[in-house]
């Protein structure tokens, strides 16, 4: 009986060892992550730290699980800003969070309608949006496949683009991310909604 337990037991630390081993080199070793891992290590939840809003199915789960290992600071310090218990009453503004590396906006105000809105993307800062009050429209589309109509300019960090996207409803719980691979449409009026305090986070893309 005894030995028999002993070989359960050794066998659930082999099982373990394995499930974790193949999640290791299921990556390549240059460290790039593949969908399938990638989606798993996402739904293990290792990087909430105690955030319980909601990350938009939309996420590109590779380029998250790609920069989150990266620069693991930057993203625990985003991640702490939103879980902030005062997000309803920050004042609008920016707020420092590390340096150049990591910070946040506060803003209060309408959204636009539809056709004053814009396709955007940017190369050196990834963006993290959350609505804390009201609703909004947001698209997204690959920018690979979006059509540039002003060029990338260095100093703002930002492109338009002319593109065919999926749009979905931002509301309090759940929290949107953009990389450079995504191209975005942010801050399209829902109807009902005249006012709407948005939380944008920018974390500087790790190289």
């Amino acid at each position: 009986m005894v030995t028999k337990k002993i070989f359960m037991v050794k066998l659930v630390c082999f099982v373990g060892l394995m499930s974790m081993a193949s999640l290791l080199f299921a990556q390549n070793v240059d460290g790039k992550w593949d969908a399938k891992t990638a989606s798993k290590w996402v739904k293990q939840n290792e990087w909430r730290k105690g955030l319980t809003l909601q990350l938009h199915p939309s996420t590109d789960k590779i380029a998250f699980a790609t920069q989150y290992h990266k620069n693991e600071k930057a993203w625990d310090e985003a991640f702490k800003f939103l879980r902030r218990p005062d997000l309803d009453t920050l004042s609008p503004g920016k707020y420092p969070i590390d340096g150049d590396k990591v910070y946040a906006s506060i803003s209060v105000g309408p959204n636009k309608e539809f056709d004053k809105t814009q396709w955007e993307s940017h190369r050196k800062y990834i963006d993290l949006q959350y609505v804390i009050k009201g609703k909004e429209k947001i698209g997204v589309a690959p920018v690979n496949k979006a059509t540039v109509t002003v060029p990338y300019s260095e100093p703002n960090d930002i492109a338009h683009y002319t593109a065919e996207g999926k749009y979905y409803v931002a509301a309090p719980g759940t929290f949107f991310l953009f990389f450079p691979v995504n191209a975005h449409r942010p801050g399209i009026k829902v109807d009902g909604y005249d006012t709407v305090r948005k939380l944008v986070v920018k974390i500087r893309v790790a190289e």
